[in-house]
């Protein structure tokens, strides 16, 4: 008996060194802040006390939360609408033959496509099966078309809204690297693509409010979000942001993550009317409302922004949260035929022409079980 004992402890003891040396080792989980870039960020007005911040007070959880009982919800009291039975309907998409006018195609959550003003644009891509530093535990949704296996063109630019890992997926952008032209993404994520193998003068960081031109007629200016950043234990070490596009035809959001917040008028006020809001829909909870917005919020966001048309993302690839799958997208339809918001709905994949932003699409996710 004992030395079955002592075989559990060493068993126990191998996992536990193991599972350290995977988590301080494995490039995954990103670069660190030195020299020049970090000099950067200490100058922000956003960067205090080694960390970022928001614009306003930002808690992960509500004060009255119980963490344990929340936990414990999430791991063992599963809804069993959490994913979808049926593998999701997608549709395939000829990257290498995009038209000539301005295009955008979603491929689930928060990964999309963008071709504008002769540029492409990709955001935000994670094409792995799952979204976690831990193998197995957050699985993508199947569907009928495998997003990973596609072959990219040259990408003019990435766009990183935030280091989270169901937004900045390493074996993703690793995969990508030789395509991409220049990564744009907030203050410090930078370290992260040059511990995989980006050179620096590929990368552009930017604080809120800064902006830069891609082309005469191409501005991008790095907005404020309501959120949070990390790949380790240590929260708010590099800036997550939501971005602001002009072109000589187009205004556009690109919202990142993002609890609602003064923010969403502000940025209205100084940037709108936008002919589209590309917004967060999905893994929202009550407990944790503060970053990420909540279904009877979304009208007032599309408000606050004057936006024309909306794209509802963040949703229908993974499930981070513990309601429904389909509950965000029904939801988000039912506020728009009630505010009479134009919304677009295209499955996985379908590509959307931004000179038809009226366009009608079908509620696709009720067709799935």
């Amino acid at each position: 008996m004992k030395t079955i004992g002592w075989i559990v402890l060493a068993t126990l003891l191998i996992a536990l060194i193991s599972s350290v040396l995977y988590y301080f080792v494995h490039p995954m989980f990103g670069g660190s802040f030195k020299g020049a870039r970090l000099e950067r960020m200490k100058q922000s007005p956003n960067f205090k006390n080694g960390i970022f911040h928001n614009l306003e007070v930002t808690p992960s959880l509500k004060g009255d939360v119980n963490m344990v009982s929340l936990l414990w919800d999430f791991l063992f009291n599963k809804n069993p609408h959490l994913k979808p039975i049926s593998v999701l309907p997608a549709m395939e998409c000829d990257l290498a033959h995009l038209p000539a006018d301005d295009v955008l195609i979603w491929f689930g959550h928060s990964s999309y496509l963008l071709k504008l003003d002769g540029k492409l644009i990709v955001v935000d891509p994670v094409f792995s099966s799952n979204a976690s530093p831990i193998p197995g535990s957050n699985k993508a949704f199947k569907m009928s078309v495998d997003y990973a296996a596609m072959v990219f063109p040259k990408i003019d630019y990435l766009f990183i809204s935030h280091d989270h890992y169901d937004h900045l997926d390493y074996e993703t952008v690793v995969k990508l690297r030789d395509k991409v032209g220049q990564v744009i993404c907030g203050l410090g994520v930078g370290a992260h693509f040059e511990s995989w193998g980006y050179k620096a003068d590929q990368i552009i960081e930017g604080d809120w409010y800064d902006q830069i031109k891609l082309a005469p007629d191409f501005q991008v200016t790095f907005t404020p979000a309501r959120h949070f950043s990390g790949r380790r234990f240590t929260r708010n070490n590099t800036l997550w942001t939501s971005f602001v596009l002009k072109t000589s035809k187009y205004s556009i959001f690109l919202g990142g993550d993002s609890g609602y917040g003064k923010h969403f008028k502000k940025i209205g006020d100084q940037f709108g009317p936008f002919d589209l809001a590309i917004l967060e829909n999905g893994q929202y909870n009550d407990a944790w409302h503060y970053i990420h917005s909540l279904p009877d919020e979304w009208a007032a966001e599309t408000k606050d922004l004057k936006a024309k048309a909306i794209l509802p993302v963040h949703s229908s690839k993974f499930a981070l949260a513990m309601h429904d799958w389909k509950e965000p997208m029904e939801k988000f339809y039912d506020t728009a035929n009630k505010e009479q918001i134009t919304l677009l709905t295209p499955k996985i994949g379908e590509m959307i022409h931004l000179n038809k932003l009226d366009t009608v699409y079908a509620p696709w996710w009720r067709e799935v079980n």
